[in-house]
């Protein structure tokens, strides 16, 4: 392994110059520092991690707190498009990514917090996890920066996706396409259906449009059984809805299959319209009419915060950021 002593070798200089020219020290003349620069990538130098680490207090080592309950893992297409670019733009800062795990069971089971100091994480990124769990606000309540994603929490900075303007522009453009009776199949109590539904119902009241109770109907995220079933219901109503809003994509798919094993077709007999805008929705006929929830710039929004509260601690400002959707018109909504 090529050392600092070869540099200075090769230099001629002392292993003291070398340190501080790789650091960018002011002391030191520019035409030296791209002299050892330039000797220590021809050479192949590369810092020792741990040597680094113990010098600057840091490790350049960023962790992700990722539990899906419906055990999708990065399979699930809104969060792991959410993942990748916050994975981008933290390497292309120097960051190394690594995935939070407690190591259920065992002698040597660790909770999230004692799992991040033992890696020695300079700052952790929460998301899609059970803010509940007490080892969660542990972790969130420590010493480590913290940014959560689609979630606020704890007076901690967090990434979200505009859940209230998302399902008004939603609701109001299938509104715009002559609908009245008009359905919403909402995901499982969390804040993020909870801010659905309100704007569901603050739209709905602003369109002067009633909502009957039996056209509400609960199902857990991406669950397309429970879609199926819920959509089934609605159909075998004395009066049935025109549109079915659910509560992600994925689970409109598994609507879109009751729909049509029910002798019915989209969006000729019944219109549906999903949330999210995953890939898959635009090249499955007919082109599913969604959110489009605007992952890349979550992802890498939150990296940009987190790096930040790792470098300046003292002058970041704790806030929330808000990323806008907008609407995939598709074609699963027909004009009546």
């Amino acid at each position: 392994m090529v050392s600092m002593k070869d540099i200075s070798k090769a230099c001629g200089v002392s292993i003291a110059t070398v340190s501080k020219a790789l650091n960018d020290h002011h002391d030191i003349g520019q035409e030296t520092k791209e002299r050892v620069r330039q000797a220590a990538r021809e050479l192949g130098y590369h810092p020792n991690s741990s040597a680094r680490a113990l010098k600057t207090n840091r490790t350049a080592n960023i962790g992700i707190l990722f539990q899906d309950d419906l055990g999708s893992g990065l399979t699930h297409d809104f969060f792991s498009g959410i993942l990748n670019s916050f994975k981008e733009a933290a390497e292309a800062e120097g960051y190394d990514i690594t995935f939070i795990n407690n190591s259920k069971g065992g002698k040597n089971r660790m909770s999230y917090l004692q799992r991040c100091r033992y890696r020695g994480f300079d700052g952790v990124a929460i998301i899609c996890v059970n803010f509940d769990n007490p080892e969660v606000v542990e972790l969130v309540q420590s010493e480590i920066p913290v940014v959560t994603i689609d979630y606020i929490f704890n007076n901690r900075s967090a990434i979200v996706s505009d859940n209230a303007k998302g399902m008004k522009d939603l609701l109001t453009y299938v509104y715009s396409k002559g609908h009245r009776k008009i359905a919403y199949i909402h995901g499982a109590p969390s804040a993020v259906t909870q801010t659905r539904l309100s704007s569901f119902f603050k739209t709905a009241q602003g369109l002067h449009l009633r909502i009957p109770d039996e056209y509400l109907r609960e199902a857990a995220y991406r669950n397309t059984e429970e879609a199926e079933k819920r959509t089934a219901e609605l159909l075998n109503l004395p009066d049935p809805p025109t549109c079915i809003l659910y509560p992600d994509d994925f689970s409109c798919y598994g609507g879109i299959n009751k729909i049509r094993e029910m002798g019915l077709s989209v969006p000729e007999d019944i219109s549906v319209a999903g949330y999210d805008g995953i890939r898959m929705g635009r090249h499955i006929e007919p082109k599913l009419t969604t959110i489009r929830q605007d992952a890349v710039s979550m992802g890498r929004k939150a990296a940009e915060k987190l790096i930040e509260l790792i470098d300046s601690p003292k002058t970041t400002l704790i806030e929330q950021v808000v990323i806008e959707g907008e609407v995939y018109e598709g074609k699963s909504v027909k004009q009546l």
